[in-house]
């Protein structure tokens, strides 16, 4: 299965438009947007528009610069290539995938507790999955994924603690822009910082 895996596009029309040209060219199965859509609500008019017009389903989580509210309004206007990962998990032939949005800092904050209640909730549906995708916004923490300045990492406790327990072939994140296109290994898990460029997976 081929996937397309992107964050923090920040309501660039434009950067969406490159993806679902690149998700089209690639023939993926699946566009993957790892949170960050919008900046604060704003840009969110005519972001999707151009994967349901070469009729690409997309998997959404918001980011710290989103809101459930902006997920449910995205879920209403494009119901039809949608999947919600933050309060829902699906499959996809043999690959699960589940997941949690938003962060543990910013104005759309959950706890780590909440996010690991989240993220265990939403595994239980794809537990017999052969192989699974963990899709989060923040990246776990203490990996080069989530260091900023001079290696302060401010990355999450429990989406490293579920990497480690669930054991995910991959994990798809976003949010921290100085770490962009990065890859890390937790254990067997390739954990990866999707950026706003996008990048295919094989999974």
């Amino acid at each position: 299965m081929k996937i397309l895996a992107a964050s923090d596009i920040h309501g660039d029309v434009g950067a969406a438009k490159k993806l679902a040209a690149k998700a089209k060219k690639e023939k993926v199965d699946l566009v993957i947007l790892a949170g960050d859509l919008s900046i604060f609500g704003n840009g969110l008019e005519g972001l999707l528009k151009p994967f349901s017009d070469a009729e690409k389903k997309v998997a959404i989580i918001p980011g710290n610069h989103d809101s459930e509210a902006d997920l449910f309004m995205l879920k209403k206007r494009y119901p039809d290539i949608l999947y919600d990962l933050h309060n829902y998990a699906f499959k996809v032939g043999d690959v699960g995938f589940f997941g949690c949005g938003l962060a543990n800092i910013g104005p759309n904050e959950l706890s780590e507790a909440e996010i690991k209640k989240r993220i265990e909730n939403s595994f239980k549906y794809i537990k017999d999955a052969k192989r699974k995708v963990l899709v989060v916004h923040v990246p776990p923490y203490k990996t080069k994924l989530d260091v900023i300045g001079r290696d302060v990492n401010v990355g999450s406790t429990a989406v490293r603690e579920m990497i480690e327990k669930f054991k995910p072939e991959n994990c798809i994140c976003g949010h921290i822009h100085e770490t962009f296109n990065l890859e890390d290994k937790l254990g067997n898990t390739t954990v990866i910082n999707a950026g706003p460029k996008g990048k295919i997976i094989d999974v």
